[in-house]
């Protein structure tokens, strides 16, 4: 099971208004809104999936590393490089 499977439908709602930033600054694009006005809305959407992404290694955490920490062995270091690999490629994004 997934860690986010108790929260799924709070994720799927929060991807749903993600998807209609995107699509509004699809609008936006096709409509000839001011250039500072789609980055505005560029950087809401940015924001947004960080949100979303930083959520989701919380619950990754919480319960797919701790599961595997508290098994230990080989199991426990994969799930922690894993994550850490994670973690490091949100910091560069």
């Amino acid at each position: 099971m997934a860690g986010y499977t108790h929260s799924k439908d709070d994720h799927l709602k929060r991807l749903r208004r993600i998807e209609g930033q995107v699509r509004g600054l699809e609008r936006m694009v096709d409509e000839d809104k001011y250039c500072i006005d789609v980055l505005t809305q560029v950087s809401a959407a940015n924001r947004a999936l960080q949100a979303f992404a930083l959520e989701l290694l919380e619950e990754h955490l919480a319960h797919c590393v701790a599961d595997a920490v508290a098994k230990g062995g080989a199991e426990a270091e994969a799930k922690v490089k894993e994550a850490s690999d994670a973690i490091a490629r949100l910091v560069r994004s």
